[in-house]
């Protein structure tokens, strides 16, 4: 109280007192604190209770004031003075041991405020990067301590810093063998550091070697001339005199001190304080994205950024439930890394485990922004590693186990994920993790090679139709993503050589006809034979309907099964949008605008379809013997694939005069063969298309539930083939109109 009392009456002196000039009045403030040092005998009372971070905010305003005054980059005498008796070392150390108790704190606002108020750059000085890099050891040390949030502050501070001037990181890459050899003790000795703050050094700051000013990581100083009337070397007796210590050494283990701003964002993202990980989470994320190669290389090599953020994420996906509800997961809220708050009592979609999964997705999301945000270098690095520490490591059992409901969870959550994923370099890791990165041409005896690829697309068609669903939907999100390997993996390295073809001359009638540009469309629609189709029957779900769509460009019509069919029935202005997303994604991977020409592809040489074309085109071939919902999956995927403007897959699953190679079948001879099969069946089912119409009505919501129809399987899956039939006419539509597009 009574110091207090005394720093109220001394603001009250100084402002009635003639104001000095700015120097003399920053080496008042200086001396005024170095003399609590030499004068008091009492180092247990909290430094709140004394003059300390007074002084300490005069010294800053003058400071301020100073720059303000003076021409801009020009260093005024108070600057000087601060770097010149290496102000910043001896308030390093003071606060380093804490003394007065919350010594640390008042060290760590004057650093933060010093560098984030003066506007001159500041870190090229070796008296300013050396103790500010020192400084930041201390941070992050121990968790849950007082100066948590002070630690954040000042090390946010340095990297703004960071990101104005990049190539000032170089200051704090540590050279480690010049550290290890100026640590006798471990971290120098403060008593070897105060005996030279009397002096000037002959350094006035700025270096032109960074390297050599980036060894100077402990007590290494230039020559001093002592000044025998300053009152440094009474400071440091009394300091002894004292019995000043050092808080304990970290209790984190730092496997290298080369880049220790990343090792202190790293310890203090563990903070149970939310806002402080946050804060932490993102210094790194703007270190990382510093283009300096130096620092990259650091950043990957000589921290343990990778080992974090992998070994988080697996912790994170072990403690997710052995199984949740694959809805639960695909439907949970969009996940931001830095919002991750969530309260189980206020939340009225709760369900088991999405406290945890919410954490999961919310650290890849956190993982993606970075590798995304990263220097070219950092970014594949990092994607590497979590490539082998957790797809590999923690991912690939899971998918590969053969429970079911094992099975399932685990494709739902790399579902959830491949649909997530933002980052080019991430994205490209995880397509190679899940499909290999083959890309020579399959044969059905080496379809194992890759054996995650081979069991995820074998679970297209699982016994489960729960797992199929899934499966195939993870499939048709990963098409969507803008990565050539993934389409060339699955389909065209198989198709390179137009080896599904016999070679044939068209005659000019057929050429005609095909040129005609809806003859593709036309025989689709006449591949279902006229008592296997009800959409007529149903207004506004005709074929042309979609034509009147195309021209119009009306922003409405009757989709032709709501909500149960999904996209069944999609309007060919849409379909036209999204073969115009699907071109401006291939136009960067230089695709052909016509086939290879025939006399230089490789017709003698086997041909296989591929793993996944097999698995699709065997579903097909099932449409009236499964489920509606495993249909109406297997037929989006198909259709997806038919978007793509690449001229083999147009020529493979849209063009019906193909001429098939012996043996070789094509998505049009997989339909013509399920069409065969239909029209035996219709044979033997009384009163077929009635049933046929309720089915639809049923589907569309037009009538009510009603007892069980016989064959209700075969009819949907009619409902369905004629839908997909439909749906191809208008894809192959499109797909002519936008390439006669001038």
């Amino acid at each position: 109280m009574f110091s207090k009392f005394t720093s109220i009456l001394q603001h009250a002196v100084e402002a009635l007192a003639p104001s000095l000039p700015l120097q003399e009045d920053f080496v008042y403030h200086w001396k005024a604190i170095t003399h609590y040092y030499i004068e008091t005998s009492d180092d247990k009372a909290p430094v709140t209770d004394t003059n300390i971070p007074s002084h300490l905010e005069q010294m800053l305003d003058i400071l301020v004031q100073e720059e303000n005054e003076r021409e801009s980059g020009e260093t005024g005498p108070c600057m000087e003075y601060l770097l010149h008796h290496k102000i910043l070392e001896t308030l390093y150390t003071l606060g380093k041991a804490d003394c007065p108790p919350g010594m640390k704190q008042q060290v760590l606002v004057f650093y933060t405020k010093l560098l984030g108020r003066i506007r001159q750059p500041l870190l090229p000085h070796i008296n300013v990067h050396r103790p500010v890099q020192k400084l930041i050891r201390l941070c992050g040390e121990v968790l849950a301590t007082p100066t948590e949030n002070e630690e954040i502050q000042f090390l946010c501070i340095v990297c703004a810093k960071l990101k104005q001037d990049p190539y000032l990181v170089n200051f704090f890459l540590e050279n480690k063998l010049k550290s290890l050899a100026s640590k006798g003790t471990p971290d120098g000795t403060s008593e070897d550091l105060l005996k030279g703050q009397g002096a000037l050094s002959t350094d006035t700051g700025q270096s032109s070697q960074p390297e050599e000013l980036s060894g100077a990581t402990g007590m290494e100083q230039t020559e001093l001339e002592n000044e025998p009337s300053h009152p440094m070397d009474s400071l440091s007796t009394s300091l002894n005199n004292l019995h000043v210590t050092s808080l304990p050494e970290a209790t984190v283990v730092r496997p290298n001190q080369d880049y220790n701003l990343v090792n202190s964002l790293l310890n203090l993202t563990r903070s149970p304080d939310g806002r402080i990980a946050v804060k932490a989470c993102e210094g790194l994320m703007l270190l990382v994205s510093l283009p300096e190669p130096a620092a990259a290389k650091c950043l990957t090599q000589s921290t343990c950024l990778c080992e974090l953020l992998t070994d988080r994420l697996a912790s994170l996906y072990r403690a997710l439930p052995q199984s949740v509800d694959p809805l639960d997961i695909e439907t949970v809220e969009a996940i931001n890394w830095g919002l991750d708050s969530y309260s189980h009592k206020e939340d009225a979609s709760a369900f088991p485990g999405k406290r945890a999964l919410i954490s999961f997705l919310s650290w890849f999301d956190y993982c993606d922004q970075l590798i995304k945000e990263a220097q070219k270098t950092a970014a594949v690095a990092l994607a590497k590693a979590v490539h082998e520490r957790f797809f590999i490591g923690v991912m690939e059992p899971q998918l590969m186990q053969t429970s079911e409901i094992g099975i399932l969870t685990s494709t739902a959550l790399l579902h959830r994920i491949v649909r997530q994923v933002t980052s080019d370099v991430l994205l490209q890791e995880m397509v190679f993790f899940i499909l290999g990165e083959q890309r020579g041409p399959e044969t059905l005896a080496e379809i194992s090679r890759h054996p995650l690829r081979h069991r995820l697309i074998e679970h297209c068609d699982h016994i489960s139709d729960e797992i199929s669903i899934m499966t195939l939907r993870m499939f048709e999100h990963l098409l969507q993503k803008p990565n050539e390997h993934i389409l060339y993996n699955l389909v065209l390295r198989n198709l390179e050589e137009r080896n599904y073809t016999e070679y044939k001359p068209l005659c000019p009638e057929d050429k005609d006809v095909v040129e005609n540009g809806l003859i593709a469309g036309a025989v689709f629609l006449c591949l279902v034979p006229d008592e296997a189709k009800s959409s007529y029957h149903v207004e506004g779900t005709g074929y042309d309907t979609y034509l009147r769509d195309a021209h119009r460009q009306v922003s409405e019509v009757t989709t032709l099964l709501k909500l149960n069919l999904m996209r069944m029935g999609t309007h060919l202005h849409t379909l036209s949008h999204s073969f115009r997303d699907y071109c401006a994604i291939c136009v960067r991977w230089e695709w052909p605008g016509s086939p290879k020409a025939l006399d230089k592809c490789n017709l003698e040489a086997a041909f296989f379809e591929g793993h996944f074309l097999k698995v699709l085109f065997d579903r097909m071939g099932r449409i009236l013997d499964q489920p509606y919902d495993v249909n109406l999956q297997v037929t989006s995927v198909l259709s997806r694939l038919s978007l793509f403007p690449h001229p083999h897959i147009h020529e493979y699953l849209l063009d019906p005069y193909v001429n098939l190679a012996s043996g070789c079948r094509s998505l049009f001879s997989v339909i013509v063969r399920v069409v065969g099969d239909l029209m035996v069946r219709i044979q033997r089912i009384q009163d077929f298309t009635p049933k046929l119409l309720l089915v639809r009505k049923r589907l569309l919501g037009l009538e009510p539930e009603g007892p069980i129809v016989d064959h209700i399987t075969l009819l949907e899956g009619v409902i369905v083939l004629e839908e997909f039939c439909k749906e191809l006419a208008a894809i192959a539509f499109v797909k002519y109109h936008a390439s006669s597009a001038p």
